[in-house]
Parts: structure tokens; C-alpha cells; sequence
């Protein structure tokens, strides 16, 4: 990919919101769904607090590495990561359809939301049991979230169907 291809305009669609050929394969070969606009790359952000959660109970001392973790936008994990693609990811997020991209959102929103809470609720817990306990329940809750952001972004989960389709 041409350093170019990072600069590129906004979406090129037609009057239906599809995009064009062209487009559809340079999202595409960046890793980003073409008919959603989103890349999975983000989710490894998530994947991560996940990774150091299943840790703590066997491992306590790993709380400490989960507390480091601070949420980041879509736009913040793509500029602080080395994603060839970046500022294309960026780009194609910002022109993805309004619905499509509020329901991948309120997803974000609420895994954030919940990863927060679990770190202020351990900043504040005494004993590595209850610790375990946070990142236990924190991972039951948060993996399903992970899975249906994927689906967003795969154009699978509950997003609008007909209009994923229709790109």
C-alpha cells in the first residue's frame, strides 16, 4: 500500500450508499469491512484488559498490569497503534453509516464502561480474592460484547442487515 492510499477522500458512494469497487478493495486489503467500515483491529484493545482479567486469579500480581489499561477511542487506539492502515481505519469509521457505526459504539461504550468500573471497583478492594472475583465476572461480561462488536463489524450481529447488505 502506497503511502497515498493513507490520504484518501471520503467514502465514494453512489446514491444508495454503496461504495465503489475501488474502495471496497482498498478497505479490504487494509483489514477493514468494506460494508461496515470497521476494523477488528480495535477489538484487540479490548482483547487485551480481557487477557490481563483471566490472569489475575492465578496470577494477583497481574492487577497492577490491568489497572494500567486505559480506555481508548477508536480513533485513539488507531493513532497510538501500528496498524499499516491507520488513518484509513480513522477515515472509513468517521464516513460508516450513522446506524451501523452507533451500534458498534454504544458496544464500545459499554465494555469500556464496565472495564472502568471493575478497575475503580479493584483500585478500592483489599484481598486478591475479591480481585479475582471483579476479573471473573468482568470477563463473563465483557467477552460477549467482544463477540457482538465483532458481528457489528462483520456485518452479521444485530446491526441493520438490510443496509449492511446493501453496501
Amino acid at each position: 500500500m502506497t503511502s497515498n492510499a493513507l490520504h484518501t477522500k471520503p467514502a465514494e458512494s453512489n446514491a444508495c450508499g454503496a461504495i465503489s469497487a475501488d474502495r471496497a478493495q482498498q478497505l479490504a486489503a487494509a483489514n477493514i469491512n468494506p460494508r461496515t467500515g470497521l476494523a477488528t483491529d480495535y477489538l484487540n484493545h479490548f482483547n487485551e484488559a480481557i487477557m490481563l482479567l483471566e490472569m489475575i486469579p492465578d496470577m494477583p500480581e497481574c492487577a497492577e498490569d490491568f489497572l494500567s489499561w486505559k480506555p481508548l477511542s477508536y480513533a485513539e487506539h488507531f493513532i497510538a497503534s501500528n496498524f499499516k492502515a491507520r488513518e484509513l481505519a480513522i477515515e472509513a469509521y468517521d464516513s460508516a453509516n450513522p446506524s451501523i457505526r452507533g451500534e458498534f459504539d454504544a458496544i464500545a461504550a459499554t465494555m469500556t464502561s464496565i472495564l472502568t468500573a471493575v478497575g475503580t471497583a479493584m483500585r478500592n478492594a483489599r484481598h486478591d480474592d475479591t480481585r479475582a472475583t471483579l476479573a471473573d465476572q468482568a470477563t463473563l461480561w465483557v467477552k460477549p460484547l467482544v463477540a457482538m462488536a465483532g458481528g457489528v463489524i462483520n456485518g452479521v450481529n444485530g446491526a441493520d442487515v438490510d443496509t449492511i447488505m446493501s453496501a
